[in-house]
């Protein structure tokens, strides 16, 4: 049984839309979806340095683009699941049926523009926790006053929370944990300090037609697998001030009886954490072209 995961922010490097673009048909695509959104993809895809596509308004309509164009590229597929960490889930929704291309495009724009908006309110960011017992390291970040953003599985959960809190937690890591690693990203994403993006959102929500999913969608809030369409957009809507748990996802992709998990451009991040916890299942990260020889024998073997 195939997975098909589409990683979150922090993925992307620059220039890594170059060579996607030379695939018949990309460019046209991607200059649609910026003419959609105003923003122009193929520059920050292909030329922009990393500090520009670090911006969230940037980061998450190019990680969706890059996506739902590397995922169209492995051809007509049908796998059994399809899961996204963070603004992944929105390239899984489109993929699933359940938004149009467009609608994701649009989406994310706002998502991206709200989010950002709110990280400037209060200076924020996040920090990776490798290794550690999360019964001991929830806690232990509570009690600092910051939240567990991301519960990734496979011996990671990632810090969010003011800059003087993520301090703190550099002079005082739980017990357990080997290593605390600052994130790249400009907030403290999936915390209350995202609260107000949720308003846009549901707003934009207010003007999508969903459809309910044609393959399994498994969220991010809980690991269940979703079956309506109007479930996964609130899903969608909460998830930006909500704690993201991977590690359910992946508990749930054993349970359906996973085989394989290929995960969409820019890939490597989730492949990374099922290679750890997913014992057994064979993993491929499609980050150029040049890997979507070796994606589609996987998919014959395993849809």
């Amino acid at each position: 049984m195939l997975v098909l995961v589409a990683p979150g922010q922090g993925a992307q490097t620059p220039g890594f839309l170059t060579p996607w673009l030379d695939l018949p048909g990309a460019a046209d695509r991607l200059a649609a979806w910026s003419d959609a959104i105003g923003l122009d993809l193929a520059h920050y895809g292909t030329q922009a340095d990393a500090d520009a596509i670090r911006d969230t308004s940037v980061a998450q309509p190019l990680l969706v683009a890059a996506g739902l164009l590397s995922a169209t590229a492995l051809g007509d597929i049908t796998p059994g699941a399809v899961a996204g960490h963070s603004v992944g889930e929105i390239t899984a929704a489109a993929y699933a049926g359940v938004l149009t291309e467009d609608e994701a495009l649009r989406f994310v724009r706002t998502r991206g523009l709200a989010m950002a908006e709110a990280a400037a309110v209060t200076e924020t960011g996040m920090a990776a926790l490798l290794g550690g017992d999360p019964d001991v390291t929830v806690p232990h970040l509570e009690k600092l006053g910051l939240t567990p953003a991301n519960v990734n599985g496979a011996g990671q959960i990632v810090a969010a929370g003011t800059l003087e809190q993520l301090a703190a937690l550099a002079e005082d890591k739980p017990e357990g944990v080997r290593k605390v690693v600052p994130l790249k990203v400009a907030g403290a994403f999936h915390t209350e300090h995202m609260a107000p993006a949720v308003a846009a959102l549901e707003e934009a929500a207010g003007g999508l037609t969903p459809a309910d999913p044609r393959i399994t969608y498994v969220s991010n809030r809980d690991g269940k697998a979703v079956s309506a369409g109007a479930d996964v957009i609130s899903r969608l809507v909460g998830q930006v001030a909500n704690p993201v748990r991977w590690d359910l996802c992946m508990e749930t992709f054993q349970e359906l009886g996973v085989t394989a998990l290929i995960e969409v451009c820019p890939g490597g991040t989730l492949t990374g954490l099922a290679k750890r916890a997913l014992k057994g299942v064979q993993t491929l990260a499609v980050k150029t072209p040049d890997d979507l020889d070796a994606a589609r024998t996987l998919v014959a073997e395993h849809s």
